[in-house]
């Protein structure tokens, strides 16, 4: 196992749980409802690649490399480019505040997803090696 990638992943999904709560109880009252779907998409992609996360700490049992290492570290980039772009984009336009040309931060942490799960692929894609049930 790599513990660092479980802990990392355990510690964004408990914090995807905080925001969502946050977004629905807080936020709600707050946030017009278009940007509150912007904030609870953050949340919604944060939870996907804390899972992923935890599934590559578990898939490097089996298949210990670089590639899955590099996949975890692109998949916490990601969430704090992607889903901490929308969290901010959407609690500041509350102000009336724009990321401006920075919200390019959210389509670059899009790409980080994107290239850990080609990297996670590429972790588990080993020659004459297969994952016994």
């Amino acid at each position: 196992m790599y513990s660092p990638a479980l802990r990392i992943g355990a510690l964004m999904a408990a914090l995807a749980v905080i925001l969502g709560a946050f977004a629905a109880h807080s936020l709600k009252a707050v946030l017009p409802p278009e940007q509150l779907l912007v904030f609870e998409t953050g949340v919604r992609y944060q939870f996907y690649h804390s899972f992923a996360l935890l599934l590559t700490g578990i898939v490097y049992s089996h298949y210990p490399n670089k590639n899955l290492r590099l996949a975890s570290t692109f998949f916490l980039v990601g969430i704090i480019l992607f889903s901490g772009s929308l969290y901010a984009m959407a609690c500041l336009s509350v102000h009336g505040v724009s990321l401006g040309p920075i919200g390019i931060i959210t389509p670059i942490g899009g790409l980080f997803f994107i290239l850990g799960w080609i990297l996670f692929f590429f972790g588990i894609k080993k020659q004459g090696h297969t994952i016994k049930p």
